[in-house]
């Protein structure tokens, strides 16, 4: 294909689309990126980044509302939430702005319009009929929030994360449907405005993916705070009249009514691959994702699927990972497949959550011997002089040889605290050299040195 418009052809400008098609102008390939809406997708523009935003404002009002305990005093405290939405779509301007500066730094053609395949080498752009020839194809379309029969979303009362990002007022009553981590972490920012806060659970935990000992933490964090929390429940209609809404859930103590008046939806995703042609080309699904190999390609030659449409790992930095994983091997680099079981996971409601690898249950699941060891936040005298000290730092490691298996970490700023442990398992490092490493005193990461040391038995400081 001598004659191709381009090498590579992105369907999709998210954090995996973006992040690929500079990659690939680094190294050279004539490459364009096919977008249909705005620049960074839905993380960057109603997503990762703005949430982060909110979540920055909401544990400042939480600060202040602690004032007595750090000696300050104030009358009339109030909280603007639309300032804070106002702050967090600057942010995300200034950063699509910086996306697109990148792209075009590294010669990077962004091409505004609905992608589709009219073969694995022909991508043609909606509405102008543009045709984009090319010798490789990256779908990364990403995903939406999923709507189901007894919590339908009309975007007014019935709202996903995306119109929560838009609200400038703070419902007085909310129902937040999804114990994952956008319901997590929406529970903590409505929360923190004064809003009277539900938060319902099908599993029997929120954060069910996490290590059962930080559900439970992050449970008991939520209950103090005044978040109302049913696990083990189940929506089963909501009905609207009029003072609002009512949320019917059927949970633990039978079936009860909660009024509100909005409802968040955060239950899970349908993927984006309707309308892209994928039929043509013989593009398999399953469950309605892309069926792609270990190194991420489809059923279609030369055609490539990164991000949320694979229902891989639904990770802004997975997805970013996938993007330089694919590009550097159309470029024809050696790259290994990527270990999903030890991507980092965060969750940045107050106290943070943060993990990679293996949870305690799970690597026991596997057959290991297992050697855990625990560190809570109330012993760090950094946590203490922070007034920081719920939490705690976990590692769940093999009894036998001391390879770390998994990292888990609750507490302020944990999603800061999971590098070394990662790294460490990288490198094929043990809790006993985890250990052995200085941390700075006092520093928050000290804790991850103590969890290794309890690990082993050694830990100095409980």
């Amino acid at each position: 294909m001598a004659d191709s418009d381009y090498d590579v052809v992105i369907i999709g400008s998210g954090p995996g689309g973006y992040v690929a098609g500079i990659r690939a102008g680094q190294l050279g390939l004539k490459t364009a990126v096919v977008e249909r809406d705005e620049v960074g997708g839905v993380c960057l523009n109603w997503g990762c980044i703005p949430s982060k935003a909110l979540l920055r404002n909401a544990e400042i009002l939480s600060l202040f509302k602690r004032g007595d305990e750090f000696g300050f005093t104030f009358d009339n405290l109030q909280a603007d939430f639309g300032v804070a939405v106002d702050r967090s779509r600057k942010v995300v301007q200034k950063l699509t702005q910086g996306v697109a500066f990148l792209l075009k730094k590294n010669k990077v053609d962004l091409i505004q319009g609905s992608g589709s395949l009219r073969d694995a080498n022909t991508v043609e752009v909606a509405p102008e009929g543009r045709i984009l020839k090319t010798k490789s194809i990256i779908i990364a379309t990403g995903a939406r929030a999923r709507s189901i029969p007894p919590l339908p979303i009309d975007e007014k009362t019935v709202i996903t994360s995306r119109q929560a990002l838009e609200l400038r007022e703070v419902p007085k009553r909310v129902v937040i449907v999804g114990g994952g981590a956008t319901g997590a972490e929406f529970s903590y920012i409505y929360n923190s405005y004064g809003a009277k806060v539900t938060l319902v659970e099908m599993l029997p935990r929120i954060l069910p993916k996490e290590d059962e000992e930080i559900s439970a933490t992050l449970e008991r964090a939520f209950s103090k705070q005044g978040i109302e929390v049913m696990t083990g429940a189940q929506v089963k209609e909501t009905r609207r009249d009029k003072d609002g809404l009512t949320v019917v859930v059927d949970g633990k103590d039978g079936v009860v009514d909660i009024p509100c008046d909005k409802v968040l939806s955060a239950i899970g995703v349908d993927y984006n691959t309707e309308g892209l042609g994928l039929d043509k080309v013989g593009i398999k699904l399953e469950k309605g994702a892309i069926v792609v190999d270990d190194h991420l390609a489809t059923t279609a030659q030369g055609v490539y699927a990164i991000g949320d449409v694979t229902g891989k790992m639904l990770l802004a930095h997975v997805a970013m990972a996938q993007g330089v994983a694919v590009v550097e091997r159309i470029a024809g680099i050696d790259v290994p497949s990527l270990n999903y079981t030890l991507m980092p996971r965060a969750t940045y409601c107050v106290p943070q959550v943060a993990s990679f690898g293996l949870t305690e249950a799970e690597a026991r699941e596997q057959g290991y011997e297992v050697k855990v060891g625990k560190f809570p936040l109330q012993a760090s005298g950094k946590a203490l002089a922070l007034a920081e000290t719920e939490g705690m730092v976990k590692v769940v490691a093999d009894a036998k040889l001391g390879e770390i298996l998994g990292g888990h970490a609750i507490g302020h700023e944990a999603t800061e605290l999971m590098g070394e442990l990662a790294i460490a398992n990288l490198l094929e490092g043990t809790t006993k050299e985890v250990g052995w490493l200085v941390h700075a005193h006092p520093t928050m990461s000290e804790a991850v040195k103590e969890a290794a040391l309890a690990a082993d038995g050694e830990a100095i400081h409980i």
